[in-house]
């Protein structure tokens, strides 16, 4: 963790992409798959967020929740028999939310050949810690070029994802809640 000095002589925390970076590794398996006999969506939504998880909390260093998942791009099947792994790190900071970019990586075990298999950006959003009434997350310093690509996204996202966030406080205004076979 890097520190710096702001102009309201606060110190402002930064911390590097690879320091909340989480890997991991799973082998597909017939009760991970669906009828095509690939992993199904839902089971790699869960090991994705299980992922995030560790990266969301080496980088806040308190406890989060899944805010949104902003985008998901499934680009090709991840087979049964071959491994899935996940690779989460930080990439853009907001005051208390934090960004999280995925990438999916499939690789059949038997020949070694490796494929992209999907891609990923989830917000989640740290929650105070036990009397703290304000904090601020560090922000990110990206060191290889694919953090750098991936983090300069990073305010274009977050104005889509507000703008979604209008769209879905307004959408919740017109939708009922009651039992539909009680109205």
């Amino acid at each position: 963790m890097i520190k710096s000095d702001r102009k309201d002589d606060h110190m402002q925390e930064f911390k590097t992409c690879k320091e909340s970076r989480a890997i991991q590794s799973h082998r597909i398996f017939p009760f991970d798959t669906n009828m095509h006999n690939t992993l199904f969506g839902g089971q790699l939504t869960r090991l994705m967020d299980d992922c995030a998880s560790i990266s969301v909390g080496r980088h806040c260093r308190r406890d989060a929740v899944t805010a949104s998942i902003d985008a998901m791009s499934f680009l090709k099947p991840l087979p049964m028999g071959h491994s899935v792994c996940i690779e989460t790190f930080a990439s853009g900071v907001g005051k208390t939310s934090v960004e999280i970019f995925f990438k999916i990586i499939g690789e059949n075990i038997l020949t070694g050949e490796r494929y992209l298999a999907a891609t990923s950006f989830w917000t989640f959003v740290a929650l105070p810690k036990e009397g703290e009434l304000d904090f601020t997350l560090p922000q990110i310093i990206p060191e290889t070029p694919e953090e750098i690509f991936i983090c300069q996204g990073y305010q274009e996202r977050r104005k889509k994802r507000l703008s979604e966030w209008g769209f879905q406080e307004d959408l919740s205004k017109h939708l009922m809640i009651e039992k539909p076979w009680m109205v």
